[in-house]
């Protein structure tokens, strides 16, 4: 039909496809009769809300298409014939495609927050994070940020605007569930870099308490069918999901490898703590001090990665005695220069973990990541006396030739 305004019944199915709470609706389609709101009121219970039912109109505020705390069969009646008069006024009486019907959420304690995208013609897909309600455009709080965000990135992002102070409580009030809240903002990320042709996307208000967090209304804007080979794209490159994988060693040991992540920091320090003086200096070339290694400032360039530039990867194991993940070994290759198709590789294994031909294996995803991401060669940098690497690169076809500062370039053409 060519229709690129979904109404809030389909946008708010897309949110609900990504996990995204919603509240229940139902669609009273009759335009000449309230019979069928009333219906579903009584059904519902009271009191309700009445909303424009409209696949034209977006800003259902703008045309008095929001009625509030409606108690009995005669208010929603009113109510409904407001609705149909406003937009018919405002608009046609086309325009009017019936009502919705939602039970009416008490916000007393909650606050109103709006999460929205749109696209910025240099960077592509932005996502907003803020106060939200009818007053949005009045009091301008908000933060920007980037997709895909993580947890660690969407809580940043909350962290920019005024109203994340009350939502940490105040004034007695509890605080509003923050990790429910950055995973919430993580699920909207995907939403959009796994659908492109979604121009705009609102929810506003996204009613956030200590108990819930929910969607009160969506709005999607959809790119019309002629920008179809001309979508924006995102200016993160997303995260490269094709490379997780489980191998298992042959000493039967389970490994989960996958790219790193910001949320691994705390996992990397971790494993540093682990490493030997030795395994310390045979990577890094120096005996670099652990309170170096595990600065925050360091670290901040290790886990946050662009992944058009580097890609690091992670093998991760269960710990046994304590059931929680930790990281066994890293490998990571880097691009010279941005658009380079020449890089440099790196690889270190835990202590703890060392001799279970971890990294065997990582050098050997390093080369395939390397072929797929189109490089033309790799090369790493071992010191001599790290006889185990230089034979593992031999073993894989790496030239060996001297370097400066008395090191060996392992050189491999892909």
């Amino acid at each position: 039909s060519g229709r690129t305004i979904l109404t809030e019944y389909e946008s708010k199915e897309v949110l609900r496809a990504y996990h995204i709470p919603i509240t229940p609706m139902k669609i009273a389609e009759d335009t000449e009769s309230a019979d069928d709101a009333v219906a579903y009121a009584e059904e519902m219970g009271y009191p309700v809300v009445l909303k424009l039912n409209s696949r034209t109109v977006t800003h259902k505020t703008d045309v008095g298409g929001v009625q509030l705390n409606l108690k009995d069969a005669d208010a929603v009646r009113a109510a409904w014939k407001r609705i149909k008069e406003g937009v018919t006024e405002a608009h046609s009486a086309d325009d009017f495609n019936g009502v919705s019907v939602q039970p009416m959420v008490d916000l007393s304690e909650a606050y109103e927050l709006i999460i929205g995208s749109s696209i910025d013609p240099q960077f592509g897909p932005v996502i907003l994070f803020g106060a939200g309600g009818t007053l949005v455009e009045v009091n301008k709080d908000r933060a920007l940020a980037l997709p895909p965000l993580s947890t660690i990135l969407a809580r940043r992002a909350m962290e920019r605007t005024k109203i994340f102070t009350a939502l940490k409580g105040i004034r007695g009030r509890k605080s509003v569930d923050l990790a429910a809240l950055d995973h919430l903002m993580v699920r909207f990320s995907q939403l959009i870099i796994e659908q492109p042709w979604i121009a705009e996307c609102d929810i506003n208000p996204l009613l956030a308490s200590s108990d819930q967090i929910l969607a009160l209304d969506g709005r999607v804007v959809l790119h019309p069918q002629e920008m179809e080979g001309k979508l924006p794209r995102t200016a993160i490159r997303p995260y490269p999901k094709q490379y997780e994988d489980v191998w298992t060693s042959p000493q039967g040991m389970d490994f989960w490898l996958r790219p790193i992540r910001p949320e691994d920091e705390p996992l990397i320090v971790k494993f540093h703590e682990g490493l030997s003086e030795r395994t310390v200096k045979l990577r890094y070339f120096t005996p670099m001090k652990l309170r170096q290694r595990i600065s925050h400032e360091r670290l901040t360039r290790v886990v946050f990665i662009d992944y058009d530039r580097e890609i690091a990867i992670v093998a991760s194991h269960t710990d046994e005695r304590t059931g929680e993940p930790e990281i066994a070994g890293v490998g990571r290759i880097t691009r010279t220069t941005l658009n380079s198709k020449d890089a440099e590789f790196g690889v270190i294994v835990s202590d703890r973990y060392q001799r279970q031909g971890l990294g065997r294996e990582l050098l050997e995803r390093l080369v395939e990541i390397g072929r797929k991401e189109g490089l033309l060669t790799i090369t790493g940098y071992v010191l001599p006396e790290n006889t185990e690497m230089l034979a593992l690169a031999e073993r894989f076809g790496f030239k060996l030739q001297d370097a400066e500062d008395g090191v060996i370039a392992a050189v491999l053409e892909l």
